[in-house]
């Protein structure tokens, strides 16, 4: 069972294509280029060097956020084209979940963290229970001078959010903050495909017409269309 994972929810942009055996391939870019400019051409790229073809996939996983509005709009876009193309499932996997996934069987809870920018955070909390992970607090957006009041014991902080206000962290909590590695920050097409392949094995796939970013915040365009029509 071959499965294609894509995850936009950040400027890096990763796909990757894992089976049940493991990880086939897997492409990953952190560079200031638009996830329209490169995604179909790395999704092409990926299944060439592997030999795969779109029908020998059961299904595609997508980072459904949160995290940047546009790159989740063209990451669910594209995958809604392919499945409508295939008629393959659909497996819509949080963004801070795939993050946690990266740090299998930690000690300590684990807080992903991506910029929401203003000096926020998106934030949830997860803990791995003998071999399972579990949301121990939802996502959230959050002031990072009020993480101290979510999160009340040591804690592995990861994503980019956390290399963001390491500083802020490091202040706030002190030894009780512990930081992932470098390696493990960044959101991986991988991630969200391996918890997407288990999602579809266990029939729990999402309709397209249901499949929708998890923005947490509204968009800032929105916000600022709206504050100009109640001020005409």
């Amino acid at each position: 069972m071959n499965i294609l994972g894509i995850e936009t929810s950040t400027k890096t942009g990763s796909v990757a294509v894992v089976s049940e055996n493991g990880v086939i391939a897997q492409y990953s870019l952190n560079i200031e280029v638009t996830h329209s400019e490169r995604l179909m051409s790395t999704i092409d790229r990926v299944l060439k060097d592997t030999g795969l073809a779109v029908s020998d996939l059961v299904g595609f996983a997508v980072a459904i956020g949160p995290g940047s509005f546009t790159g989740l709009r063209i990451g669910l876009a594209t995958v809604k084209g392919l499945a409508l193309a295939t008629g393959n499932p659909v497996a819509a996997v949080p963004t801070l979940q795939a993050l946690a996934w990266n740090l299998p069987y930690a000690a300590y809870p684990v807080c992903p963290l991506l910029d929401a920018r203003k000096n926020e955070a998106y934030a949830a909390l997860y803990r791995f229970h003998e071999k399972t992970l579990v949301q121990v607090l939802p996502e959230t957006v959050i002031p990072i001078d009020r993480l101290a009041k979510w999160l009340s014991e040591k804690t592995v902080f990861t994503g980019e959010g956390s290399r963001i206000y390491r500083a802020d962290i490091e202040k706030i909590f002190g030894e009780r903050a512990v930081f992932a590695p470098q390696s493990a920050v960044l959101p991986s097409g991988a991630a969200v495909a391996e918890i997407g392949l288990n999602i579809i094995k266990s029939g729990r796939q999402t309709e397209l017409d249901s499949l929708a970013p998890l923005y947490i915040r509204r968009p800032e365009a929105e916000v600022a269309w709206e504050k100009r029509q109640k001020s005409r």
